[in-house]
C-alpha cells in the first residue's frame, strides 16, 4: 500500500474568507499607536543614570523604542486561528516575539534601574503589562477587545500610568 500525501496549499484555504475590519478598528488603532508614543516620551523623559550604565541605555532607547513599535503595529487580523492543517496558530496581535521579549524582561531590568523611584518602576511595569495586555487582547478575540472598548480602556490606563501631572506621579 503506498500513502501520498495531498499537496499544502501556498495561501489560506478557500474556504477562508479574507480580514474584514471590525467597527471602529482604524480608529482603535489610531488611538493606540499615539498612547503608545505619549508612553515612549514619558519613559523617554525619567532621569538619567548618574554613571553610564547598559541598563540606562536601554531605559533610554530600547524600551521606549518598543513601546512604541508595539504599539503603533497593533494588527487584530494577527490573531489565534486555526492553521490549514486544523492545528492553532497562535496569533500575536501584531506584535512580533523581539518587541514582546523586551517587553516581557523589564521586572527583571528595573533591579538595575536603582536611580529611579519605585513609583517609577511601578509606572514602567505598568507600561509593559499594558502593551504587552493589549496585544494579547486582540490575538484572543479582536473582535471583543475592539466593540465593547477593551482597547481603548487599556489606553486610557497606559496614559493614566504616564501621567506626569498626576499628584504622586511625578517623575
Amino acid at each position: 500500500m503506498t500513502i501520498t500525501h495531498l499537496p499544502v496549499p501556498a495561501g489560506p484555504p478557500d474556504d477562508v474568507p479574507p480580514y474584514e475590519p471590525w467597527a471602529g478598528e482604524p480608529e482603535v488603532l489610531a488611538e493606540a499607536a499615539e498612547a503608545g508614543r505619549r508612553a515612549a516620551a514619558w519613559i523617554r523623559s525619567l532621569p538619567a543614570a548618574p554613571a553610564p550604565r547598559p541598563v540606562g541605555t536601554w531605559l533610554a532607547t530600547t524600551l521606549p523604542g518598543a513601546v512604541e513599535a508595539a504599539m503603533g503595529s497593533l494588527d487584530p487580523a494577527q490573531c489565534d486561528r486555526m492553521g490549514p492543517d486544523g492545528r492553532l496558530v497562535e496569533g500575536n496581535g501584531g506584535v512580533d516575539a523581539g518587541t514582546t521579549s523586551t517587553l516581557t524582561v523589564v521586572p527583571c531590568v528595573l533591579s538595575d534601574a536603582d536611580w529611579l523611584t519605585p513609583d517609577q518602576h511601578i509606572r514602567l511595569m505598568a507600561v509593559a503589562s499594558i502593551t504587552t495586555g493589549i496585544a494579547r487582547l486582540l490575538a484572543d478575540d479582536p473582535g471583543t477587545a475592539i466593540l465593547h472598548g477593551q482597547v481603548a480602556r487599556m489606553c486610557t490606563t497606559l496614559d493614566h500610568a504616564t501621567r506626569l501631572d498626576h499628584p504622586g506621579l511625578a517623575t
